[in-house]
């Protein structure tokens, strides 16, 4: 059936006049089909308000039910549809009642075919009608809905929100929270796939979140604590699960706001959002979610080294702070400070409110530095440095910090290696020290063992064989070892301990605790 097409019913109790209705005249070229018939009052009724056609032909005369009392009780129940009476009796106390029930015609039977076409048409021309109004209606709705987001979203209302606005917007939440989607390989905002499609939640009549694309950006209002918890375990799914290729979730990379509780206010989460699209030069390899906690100077930020006052400025002196500093440790080819100066050097550039040109011109600037003051105590000659030119051209092209240090610390790793102490013997005793100083930290595998100069699955299988267990057991081990000192102490809510000791998530923390004690944080404490 054409979409086009309205739908038609008729009851009459003989069979020779539906029949007869059927083909009076041409339906299909009127725009009609035939979606079903009945024999009697209650079977009419039914199937009025089962199919909901667009028009009905009802005999006012039908066993157990008079025809208008079928259309006053279809008007009841909330059926919309065109009807037609038909009536051998042209008594006006029968065009009346048809009138109250809401019905539009009032014909006498024998009918006439011409006068039937010309009602059919003018029907039909009414539904046409007013259909288009309706879609016009819900157009303009949406389009006012969507500017109205769009004003909130860019803090441009010209006047704040009546209450009686934010019920009809659906905006009367406990919470909102922004959330802006792109590609993650291309950095481009048509992602294949949108994070509102894998919400995986109920939306319906838009009450958990709100999906428009504004400025080039796909962009999720999360509305109430339900929205809040999709997101959050969204992202514990990214954080814990290796991505497979394919995978939605690792063709996509989302940011998102601040939680807010006015709507006044959901400006502030988009603004985040927006300004976290700008820093995703900061995040760590295969990192697919970036929050508002790493907005420079966030309050909820927590910390990865000890809390340095201020922002500190990208200038010439902390410059050389660094060149000194990496200078003395590669030239005593002390591993473990080359990392530990190397971690230091990227919160340094996390942190900074610096345009991303500026911090890639300062990590040149080191490495030239480091360059010059080891050759002039080596002889040029001697050590396997990269050109100037090519230096500068690679940290200019890269897209992310953690290139750049990874490609710091394999330079350096080189000139050590080419200045006399080759060995690696004693590298997984740098690697345990490094752990068992960051593992409050967000650390993996993957992201410590380029500062070591190796690759993670190789480093890995050293990790295991020398130390008995895996990388991953023995961070959970100095966790858990951790956390049960601090419950002891009994200063801190478990909740605290568990973001103290590295997991971000409190269910998480309970289960890993639960694996490797046998009794829940609580139990221990106890």
């Amino acid at each position: 059936m054409s979409e086009s097409m309205e739908t038609l019913f008729i009851a009459d109790d003989e069979l020779s006049i539906r029949e007869g209705l059927k083909c009076i005249i041409d339906w299909e070229e009127l725009g009609f089909t035939l979606c079903g018939e009945a024999a009697n009052g209650q079977e009419a009724l039914t199937k009025i308000l089962a199919y909901r056609p667009s028009l009905v032909m009802l005999d006012v005369k039908m066993p157990g039910m008079h025809g208008t009392e079928i259309m006053a009780r279809a008007r009841e129940a909330g059926f919309t549809g065109k009807c037609i009476i038909l009536s051998g009796y042209s008594d006006f106390k029968y065009a009346q009642e048809a009138i109250k029930s809401g019905v539009s015609y009032y014909l006498t039977k024998p009918l006439d075919e011409e006068e039937l076409y010309q009602v059919v048409s003018e029907i039909r021309d009414l539904i046409r009608s007013e259909k288009q109004q309706s879609s016009h209606i819900v157009a303009l709705k949406d389009k006012a809905k969507s500017m109205i987001l769009y004003e909130l979203l860019t803090n441009k209302l010209t006047a704040p929100l009546s209450e009686e606005d934010k019920e009809h917007f659906r905006l009367t939440a406990e919470v909102y929270q922004v959330v802006i989607c792109e590609d993650f390989h291309t950095r481009d905002t048509s992602a294949p796939y949108t994070f509102a499609e894998l919400l995986k939640v109920t939306n319906k009549e838009n009450s958990t979140f709100e999906h428009l694309e504004a400025d080039s950006k796909d962009i999720v209002l999360l509305k109430g604590a339900h929205g809040q918890y999709r997101l959050m375990d969204f992202l514990e799914h990214l954080e814990e699960l290796p991505l497979q290729s394919g995978s939605p979730m690792a063709s996509m990379f989302i940011t998102y706001g601040r939680p807010v509780s006015e709507v006044e206010d959901i400006h502030l989460s988009y603004e985040d959002a927006l300004a976290l699209l700008n820093r995703r030069f900061f995040c760590a390899q295969e990192q697919h979610a970036l929050g508002y906690e790493s907005l420079p100077g966030n309050v909820d930020k927590v910390p990865s080294s000890p809390p340095r006052c201020g922002f500190l400025a990208l200038d010439k002196y902390l410059a050389a702070d660094f060149v000194n500093r990496f200078v003395d440790y590669i030239l005593s080819f002390n591993r473990k400070m080359v990392v530990a100066v190397l971690q230091e050097l990227e919160d340094t550039c996390t942190d900074t409110t610096e345009e991303i040109s500026a911090i890639k011109l300062f990590l040149t600037d080191i490495y030239l530095q480091i360059k010059e003051r080891i050759n002039h105590t080596y002889g040029a000659a001697e050590i396997p440095f990269e050109t100037n030119s090519a230096v500068i051209e690679f940290i200019t092209s890269q897209n992310y910090l953690y290139e750049i240090i990874r490609f710091l610390s394999e330079q350096f790793e080189k000139v050590m290696n080419a200045t006399g102490n080759p060995s690696r013997d004693t590298i997984l005793d740098d690697v345990l020290f490094y752990i068992d100083h960051n593992f409050r930290n967000n650390i993996k595998l993957e992201t410590i063992a380029p500062l070591f100069g190796y690759n993670s699955a190789y480093l890995g299988k050293i990790f295991n064989k020398t130390v008995g267990e895996s990388f991953n057991t023995y961070l959970d081990h100095k966790r858990i070892e951790c956390a049960k000192e601090l419950l002891m102490e009994n200063k801190l809510k478990v909740y605290e301990i568990a973001e103290q000791v590295g997991y971000k998530n409190v269910d998480y923390f309970h289960k890993k605790f639960k694996k490797y004690v046998g009794v829940s944080p609580a139990e221990y404490r106890k």
